[in-house]
């Protein structure tokens, strides 16, 4: 068996063990659906309430697809702390697997588990919305999710230092990271209307190319020939941002056996 064979099987196995852990959870992962879902539709609201169609798709779109990008980042952020949750922390950490076999697995499975969600909560909104999509180009939407995909990853493997280092509160610092990118990306409003030193900052996040291109797409059904000016930023932060994501990883990984974190509970 090679060795790209033999780390791809043990990627799945982390893919596997994070849908059996879903599947134990079933409750709370419907709860937060259903959360999901009323947030969705609470924010398009607004376009409804304005009786402009253009708001509307505006909302429905960073609704959906934001949701999508917090939960590829949320689970990637949150690796370690699901082994905390479960006990296996100092066991993962120790057996003999390469750190990044076990990102690519929980990336796998977040990906998977958001597109999922993505699915139904855009049926739901377009059966309460009675929403169409004429003219839309869903080649660059999907284009633009499979590069922001990429960014967030990249963001995700380091925010999933924090839960490691700082037991008591990573958690709450990987949440505080989502919500500054949410602020800066032009989620539910244009970056335009940001200040000044603002707009600089959201030049920085993966989120605010993704956003504008899916719009673009879905909206306007501009061609992705036509957005290389919100491509080109995505794969300069994919390239630099997953190569350092795993170094960071692997650096605070070392670090944290050195210290004795790895027991640590609490």
């Amino acid at each position: 068996m090679s060795i790209a064979t033999r780390e791809l099987r043990a990627s799945y196995a982390f893919v596997e063990r994070n849908f059996n852990l879903t599947k134990r959870y079933w409750g709370w992962e419907v709860a937060w659906l259903i959360y999901s879902i009323a947030g969705a539709l609470a924010v398009s609201l607004i376009g409804r309430a304005e009786d402009n169609q253009q708001l509307l798709l505006f909302l429905v779109i960073g609704a959906i697809f934001w949701n999508y990008l917090s939960i590829v980042f949320g689970f990637i952020g949150e690796t370690v702390t699901w082994e905390r949750w479960e006990g296996t922390l100092e066991y993962t950490f120790m057996a003999p697997i390469r750190r990044y076999t076990q990102l690519i697995g929980s990336t796998l499975f977040a990906v998977a588990y958001g597109l999922i969600q993505m699915v139904i909560i855009l049926a739901v909104l377009i059966l309460f919305f009675e929403l169409h999509f004429d003219g839309a180009n869903f080649t660059t939407a999907a284009t633009f999710m499979l590069l922001g995909s990429v960014s967030f990853i990249g963001v995700g493997m380091m925010a999933a230092i924090l839960p490691l280092l700082y037991v008591e509160r990573g958690d709450q610092m990987v949440f505080v990271i989502q919500s500054v990118i949410l602020l800066f990306s032009g989620v539910y409003y244009d970056t335009s209307i940001l200040p000044g030193w603002m707009q600089f900052v959201s030049q920085f996040s993966p989120g605010t190319y993704v956003l504008d291109g899916v719009r673009q797409g879905l909206i306007h059904g501009t061609p992705v020939t036509s957005l290389i000016h919100d491509v080109w930023p995505l794969v300069v932060m994919g390239a630099v941002l997953i190569p350092l994501g795993v170094y960071v990883f692997g650096r605070a990984e070392a670090y944290a056996k050195r210290t004795g974190k790895l027991k640590r509970v609490g």
